[in-house]
């Protein structure tokens, strides 16, 4: 299933860019995501945790960057891996491209996904509106930790401001209003007779 989300970054596009230089850095402003060990060459072990509908799921495999390619700002990630309890595996492919947006960034992410066990079993919809509400949190979390480094602020006083946390509740909520947003649209779009 590919799932495409774009975000503005109120910063230059060299700025941005270099900010996606960091994967650690990148990975903590993801609401659920952590990576816990650099295995070299530009590959982490890590872990996913988001809630879809009443179920939580934790994701525990790996992520390498598998292109990176400074003159057409675009870097690609290949992510794998199994949830924790044995109910399903994930893979994705996620391709983030930056391109000058004003005096600001605009940044495109696609994530090809792959589900199965009991995340596949949630509609396109719902896992597109989860998605669409990380990568809102994400770009929130991006602007604010390049504004940190700005500042001058120190690695540890980042980490200890934090991330938005990928919340059960709020995220599924969030994911739910979009839904029937989505919903009220189609019905009450006015007939728009052919032609």
């Amino acid at each position: 299933m590919l799932i495409k989300n774009d975000f503005e970054v109120a910063e230059p596009v060299d700025k941005v860019w270099q900010f996606f230089d960091n994967i650690p850095q990148v990975a903590a402003c993801l609401p659920g995501a952590e990576l816990t060990e650099d295995l070299g060459n530009e590959k982490y072990n890590g872990r996913v945790a988001v809630r879809m509908g009443p179920i939580r799921l934790q994701f525990g495999g790996t992520a390498e960057i598998t292109e990176r390619n400074d003159a057409a700002k675009r870097v690609v990630v290949h992510a794998a891996g199994a949830e924790e309890k044995g109910r399903g595996q994930a893979s994705m492919v996620i391709t983030a491209t930056l391109a000058q947006a004003g005096r600001g960034t605009k940044v495109s992410v696609a994530q090809d996904l792959q589900l199965s066990g009991a995340a596949a079993q949630y509609g396109r919809g719902m896992i597109s509106d989860v998605s669409a509400v990380l990568m809102r949190d994400f770009s929130v979390n991006v602007q604010d930790r390049i504004e940190r480094i700005e500042r001058g602020e120190s690695p540890e006083q980042i980490a200890a401001a934090g991330v938005t946390p990928a919340g059960g509740f709020t995220l599924g909520l969030r994911a739910a209003l979009m839904a029937l947003a989505r919903v009220f649209r189609r019905f009450f779009m006015p007939y728009q007779p052919a032609s």
